[in-house]
C-alpha cells in the first residue's frame, strides 16, 4: 500500500522540481481603467432610473429640467418659471 503512494509522490515532486521559469521578461498587462466618474444627474422615481442634466420630462403630470445646483456638485428637478 505504501509503495504506489510513494510513487505518486515521487512522481509529483519530480515533475515539479523539473519545470522551468518562463524565459524573457513577463507580459507587461495594461493597468485596469476605472470607470469614468458620472456627473450629476437627477433620479426620477416615475421613472425608475437617473437622468443627465439637461434632459427634460414630465414628473407627475408636471414638466421639468434636470438642472445642476448653484454649487455645481450635484443636480435636482427643476419646474418651468412662467
Amino acid at each position: 500500500m505504501r509503495l504506489p503512494l510513494l510513487l505518486i509522490a515521487t512522481a509529483l515532486l519530480t515533475a515539479c522540481a523539473t519545470q522551468t521559469a518562463p524565459s524573457g521578461p513577463a507580459p507587461v498587462t495594461a493597468p485596469a481603467q476605472k470607470p469614468a466618474k458620472p456627473g450629476p444627474q437627477c433620479w426620477s422615481g416615475d421613472h425608475g432610473a437617473f437622468f443627465d442634466v439637461g434632459t427634460k420630462t414630465s414628473l407627475s403630470g408636471v414638466p421639468v429640467e434636470c438642472q445642476l445646483t448653484s454649487d455645481g456638485k450635484s443636480a435636482q428637478w427643476m419646474g418651468n418659471k412662467k
